[in-house]
């Protein structure tokens, strides 16, 4: 049996703690019944969650992120699905160099992505925030859509695939009976990690904004540069719950380590 390194060990708790602390330090706040965001909290209320709750503009934006995220997703997953097929059961030519475009937004700032879309659509062609922004998100939310389902796809034995077409199964039903089954929990997977990551993007929404289509983190963003009141972590602590609870429930039903496991196949 292989013993791990203590000083691994220890890197991985340093790790750890370096993510989680600050964290604990904005939930903490949240509860405060202070007007200030001060550490450690004075004293215990709920207030700040329901002054976000009730702040308009971050509810605005609450949907517009999910609207945006929502479309972008499913975008993402519709160019996605199909472009997995053909480099892993197609006949393909260059298979290396399409799966490599695919994932290059995962190689690209996205500061410089947004500024390209900035002058090409927004300056050249004139087009508004909102479809400006769901090209951007769909853009970089594809390197997800690839890589995890295909992690799903490599998984499978293509035994099954060729065992359903040589009993006489048409491709589509060769696709719907057999392939799209084994792609589900990649598909569900691929969509739940692209979703929270458009809805937490901030550079390209940053670049991108406008007054009548902005996003929750740039909003909160704009917030905390104005006031010092404990209602982004109240609203920050709210969308970590809620995140987490996805998760939580995703990892139940779906089984991440199984589907990520396939990836380095």
């Amino acid at each position: 049996m292989k013993r791990s390194s203590p000083i691994a060990g220890t890197l991985a708790l340093l790790g750890y703690l370096v993510m989680i602390v600050p964290i604990l330090f904005v939930v903490a706040t949240a509860f405060t019944s202070g007007e200030t965001l001060t550490f450690p909290p004075e004293g215990f209320s709920f207030r700040w969650f329901e002054a976000a709750v009730d702040y308009e503009p971050f509810m605005q934006a609450l949907v517009s992120s999910l609207q945006l995220a929502l479309i972008s997703t499913v975008l993402a997953l519709a160019v996605g699905i199909p472009a997995v097929l053909a480099v892993m059961r197609g006949r393909l030519p260059g298979k290396p160099v399409v799966e490599g475009l695919f994932l290059s937004p995962l190689i690209l700032p996205e500061l410089v992505v947004g500024l390209a879309l900035f002058q090409q659509f927004m300056l050249h062609l004139e087009l508004d925030n909102f479809r400006t922004l769901l090209i951007g998100h769909t853009a970089i939310l594809l390197p997800y859509a690839v890589r995890v389902t295909g992690a799903s796809l490599a998984l499978a034995d293509p035994a099954l695939e060729e065992a359903a077409r040589g009993l006489g199964a048409s491709p589509w039903r060769t696709f719907r009976t057999v392939t799209l089954p084994v792609l589900r929990p990649g598909i569900l997977s691929a969509a739940l990690l692209s979703f929270v990551t458009s809805f937490n993007n901030v550079p390209i929404s940053l670049l991108l904004q406008s007054r009548d289509f902005r996003t929750l983190p740039v909003t909160m963003l704009d917030y905390v540069q104005q006031n010092y009141t404990p209602i982004v972590a109240a609203m920050s602590t709210l969308l970590l719950a809620g995140t987490v609870a996805i998760a939580f429930a995703a990892e139940r039903i779906l089984g991440f380590a199984r589907i990520f496991g396939g990836i380095n196949r």
